[in-house]
């Protein structure tokens, strides 16, 4: 989704943009005018990664308003004084502006001057998107979402990628998947529409699940941080159970719910389904502005039959409809329509809620200028792919 800002007056709109550093005071209250801002680009997330030093800046036209801002994460390339530098999601910018020069040039100067080697972003506008009905008619051996003609294209992304292809940016993952964020993500949207239009945009087989946890008596509230060790449990049955690994500890978690609600209380939701007084499904759930996520879900492998976790998400569109949110994210998605493909269920499990895969315009870097940067750069590619 893309950060529109406040079109200033002609002269203004010719003046050269500038980047400084913002205190985390004006850097909340622009924020608070770009409602549309991910949450990977609130100063809570620089606590979080800890392990990165952090900087919130924002750019301006000479004695202006700021007008677009980010939060870089910088990480310090061992043996050097370099640093690589990324904004994950970010910066929030009016990317509909065609002259995207006066955006990355005082970006690309102003990390330079602070030890950057490489850059990695993280543009918000969307490329393209499925309806679940397309995505579904398109599923058959070997498919990827890609081989099947998108319902929407977003004139603002697809511009906005030629530019920086032109300007020597190379798309993080390759064409299919993501990196660092994933590439492709499953949106339902709220905006404008009824509980009972969310309810009715269910396919049969989830609101029979959703009743069937209800008739079974499963329960859905909000735990506490004294619930995260449950919840890390929980997870890490689910990773052995699905295939994959986050690689987070449970003092991950701990933190992040700390951090995220020392900035706004509620801003990161630990949900529980109970069922015969036992946990049996843990999702959290992250909100800020008009945007609502669906992080991280895990669920036991017992009494599976009465869904805890159809209804733990009903449970969570409800509330991110009551929080006035435009859409409710669900994260990441696989590429792949292939059937036969283990991580196929997680797609299929999401289009059940009706919504949208969305191509996002994904993550997109570039070293700095000069020999020994580029140098650097590959070298610190090869050093991530040994971790």
């Amino acid at each position: 989704m893309c950060a529109l800002l406040v079109t200033p007056a002609r002269q203004d709109q010719d003046q050269e943009l500038h980047v400084r550093t913002l205190s985390v005071p004006e850097y909340q209250a622009f924020l608070a005018r770009t409602p549309a801002a991910s949450f990977l680009q609130y100063p809570s997330w620089g606590r979080v990664k800890d392990l990165w030093r952090s900087e919130t800046i924002g750019w301006h036209r000479p004695g202006g308003q700021i007008e677009g801002a980010g939060l870089v994460l910088s990480r310090q390339f061992p043996g050097t004084r370099k640093y690589f530098a990324y904004l994950p999601e970010g910066p929030v910018a009016d990317w509909s502006d065609p002259r995207v020069d006066r955006w990355l040039g005082p970006l690309m100067r102003h990390l330079r001057a602070a030890g950057a080697f490489a850059v990695r972003i993280g543009p918000s506008p969307a490329y393209r998107r499925w309806d679940a009905a397309t995505a579904k008619a398109g599923t058959g051996p070997g498919r990827q979402i890609s081989d099947v003609l998108a319902t929407e294209v977003d004139a603002v992304g697809a511009a906005l990628a030629d530019r920086l292809r032109t300007r020597g940016w190379k798309r993080c993952g390759g064409e299919d998947d993501g990196d660092a964020q994933p590439r492709h993500v499953f949106r339902v949207p709220l905006a404008g529409r009824t509980l009972d239009d969310l309810w009715s945009g269910l396919n049969q087989e989830w609101r029979r699940n959703v009743r069937k946890a209800d008739k079974a008596g499963v329960e859905t509230v909000l735990g506490t941080s004294a619930d995260l060790p449950e919840f890390y449990r929980l997870l890490r049955i689910t990773e052995e159970r699905d295939g994959f690994r986050l690689g987070r500890s449970l003092a991950y978690y701990e933190q992040q719910y700390r951090v995220l609600n020392e900035e706004q209380p509620g801003r990161m939701r630990l949900y529980l389904a109970l069922h015969r007084g036992e946990i049996l499904a843990a999702h959290t759930m992250i909100s800020t502005g008009s945007r609502v996520w669906y992080q991280t879900g895990a669920s036991a492998d017992h009494r599976r039959e009465v869904r805890p976790s159809n209804a733990l998400q009903w449970r969570m569109m409800r509330d991110a409809h009551a929080l006035g949110a435009d859409e409710y994210d669900m994260r990441g998605v696989p590429s792949t329509l292939d059937p036969d493909e283990r991580s196929f269920g997680l797609l299929r499990w999401k289009l059940g809620t009706g919504g949208q895969v969305v191509e996002t315009l994904g993550e997109w870097e570039i070293p700095m200028d000069g020999v020994a940067n580029t140098a650097l750069y590959k070298a610190f590619q090869a050093y991530l792919a040994r971790r």
